[in-house]
């Protein structure tokens, strides 16, 4: 049944191949064509679990898992993207149009999916409903828990994780179908002191060394206490990474350090779909409760301001309440939220962002509804090397391991290894406000991240420095130039133009590569305030109790501007320390 039906309408109908359905017919009416009707799908009609659990694992039992869904043949193949192993239901619809989920992000020209001609239906979760989460609050808990966790990205997890080993239960909520969250695009690496890995390669590196990277690249204005902690507890952050499964051994150099620190897998491989792929694995060995497509509404609190728990919109189950003796807001940041972005950055109006699309600013909402305090809230880090006609962000890994950076006409304008604020400012005061980022095949063969790049057709691509200046709209000559003194550069040891001090590659070897990038909204350094043990502030600086956050929600960690390389260290780091934290405030009660 798995190979004739996945040869059938998988195989032939999943982009456009004849067999398409000829008058409008959904997923599910095509399903309960069959004896089993309805229950094909579902258990009953009438009882979908959020997560739709059951219905994505009646696909599996048919059509099999991502692995035997896989086809080279396809040049996007979306059942082997850097999502991983997600949702079926998260292109899939069983009573409305498919959704093709890579489009979120990218601009793919796919033929249609199967059933592609039904209605599309409007999102389930447009809007909140004000009157019902008041309805929900009065109802009182529907169930509870120990602790809730907010968001199923790195912080999300981590914190979840670490709780259920502390002892308490634990559920875990994420408003998309699929979990992972912006840290599922982390494409540079995690920074950390100390480790084995920097043993290995001689790095001469001190926690006191970090601390000052990190304070002078935030302008001196993070908070030093949150920074501490981040410096000290990073090579642990490591060693619990790996414990759970991951691979950390490589190792570069990031904007702002100045040693090589910036841990990621081997083999080139992007740090965020790795990790999280570890860390879905890692929260189900735990038997941490997971609930998809579960939007948290709004944070419960008594007289006293202290939490009892969130209302929840459920995809299926509408309005509920959870109770909770602990709640962790792990939401990220604001970064896809156009409105917050023109109210608290004018100048980044209209600006075009890299984040993951769930990155729309709902913990900082909630908290703020009752009474907690933000901190830099107002900083946002445009990255400077997002793809000029995509959201596409180009690692910073790129410029670290060797690609340097050139105006429209050719010309090396910045140290490549500056701070992301200096860079990004720098771009845009360039003619016409982008750059192009040049390598050869040295780096193409050693990050496997540009390979993706070529992949999606990013590129330009040239057996020569000269005919790549022409198809890019580059001066030939100064180009050429452009190369050869920075060749002379590496041979000497010595930037003397713009005082690179890390060039671990020449560009000498054919083909030659360049792909076009400007600054975009990348990450926002503001948000809740937390003190150390991760607690949640209020307005008078003191901790709301039972409410704590991690990641990109908070703010204090980087100041005002964020060194690549340091966000998943902070997903990591305090996301461990809300999560053990959070136990032990409900299990001490």
């Amino acid at each position: 049944m798995k190979l004739t039906y996945l040869s059938g309408l998988l195989a032939c109908c999943l982009f456009g191949a004849a067999g398409v359905q000829a008058a409008p017919q959904d997923l599910g009416k095509f399903h309960s064509d069959s004896q089993q009707g309805c229950k094909t799908c579902h258990v009953s009609p009438n009882k979908i679990d959020d997560s739709e659990a059951h219905e994505n694992q009646q696909c599996r039992s048919c059509h099999g898992d991502y692995s035997d869904l896989k086809n080279p043949a396809l040049e996007i193949d979306p059942h082997g993207s850097h999502l991983g192993d997600i949702a079926c239901t998260s292109c899939h619809k069983g009573h409305e149009a498919p959704k093709f989920y890579c489009n979120e992000c990218h601009s793919f020209e796919h033929k249609p999916m199967p059933f592609a001609d039904v209605k599309a239906k409007p999102a389930w979760d447009k809007e909140w409903d004000q009157q019902k989460i008041q309805q929900a609050i009065a109802a009182g808990p529907k169930q509870s828990t120990d602790v809730v966790v907010i968001g199923a990205g790195s912080a999300g997890y981590n914190a979840a994780i670490s709780a259920k080993q502390a002892g308490a239960k634990v559920v875990l909520l994420e408003k998309a179908p699929f979990s992972g969250g912006n840290s599922m695009l982390a494409a540079g690496g995690y920074n950390a002191v100390g480790t084995k890995q920097q043993a290995a390669h001689k790095v001469d590196d001190q926690v006191a060394w970090y601390v000052e990277d990190t304070m002078k690249g935030g302008r001196y204005a993070n908070d030093p206490k949150l920074v501490q902690i981040l410096a000290q507890q990073s090579a642990d952050g490591i060693k619990w990474l790996e414990s759970l499964g991951a691979n950390m051994d490589d190792l570069k150099r990031s904007g702002g350090a100045r040693v090589d620190r910036t841990h990621r897998p081997s083999g080139g491989l992007s740090v965020g779909p790795h990790i999280i792929d570890v860390l879905r694995k890692a929260a189900d060995k735990n038997q941490v409760e997971t609930r998809l497509n579960s939007r948290a509404v709004k944070l419960v609190v008594n007289d006293e301001q202290q939490i009892l728990g969130v209302v929840i919109h459920g995809k299926h189950s509408g309005y509920y309440m959870l109770g909770a003796k602990s709640v962790v807001l792990a939401t990220g940041g604001y970064g896809m939220n156009k409105e917050m972005i023109a109210y608290y950055r004018p100048t980044f109006k209209g600006m075009t962002s890299s984040n993951n699309i769930t990155a729309t600013g709902d913990g900082i909402e909630m908290a703020k509804s009752i009474g907690a305090s933000m901190t830099d809230i107002d900083w946002i880090q445009a990255h400077p090397t997002i793809g000029k006609d995509s959201r596409i962000l180009i690692s910073e890994t790129v410029r670290g391991v060797g690609a340097i950076m050139v105006n429209k006409d050719g010309k090396r304008f910045i140290n490549e290894l500056t701070t992301r604020d200096r860079a990004s400012d720098a771009i845009l005061k360039q003619p016409e406000q982008f750059a192009w980022l040049v390598f050869d095949n040295q780096l193409y063969k050693k990050a496997k991240m540009v390979r993706g790049y070529d992949h999606l057709k990013m590129l330009k691509k040239a057996d020569n420095v000269a005919e790549l200046a022409k198809l890019t709209g580059m001066q030939p000559k100064a180009l050429e130039q452009t190369v050869s003194s920075y060749n002379h550069s590496f041979k000497v040891g010595k930037d003397s133009e713009f005082n690179r001090e890390n060039m671990p590659l020449d560009l000498t070897q054919a083909p030659f590569y360049a792909v076009k990038v400007a600054p975009g909204i990348h990450h926002t350094m503001g948000g809740v305030a937390i003190d150390e043990k991760a607690e949640v502030l209020n307005l008078q600086s003191w901790p709301i109790k039972g409410l704590y956050a991690a990641g990109e929600v908070t703010g204090g960690v980087h100041g005002y501007n964020r060194l690549g390389g340091n966000a998943v260290a902070d997903t990591v780091i305090f996301g461990r320390i809300a999560g053990k934290n959070a136990a032990d405030n409900a299990l001490t009660k």
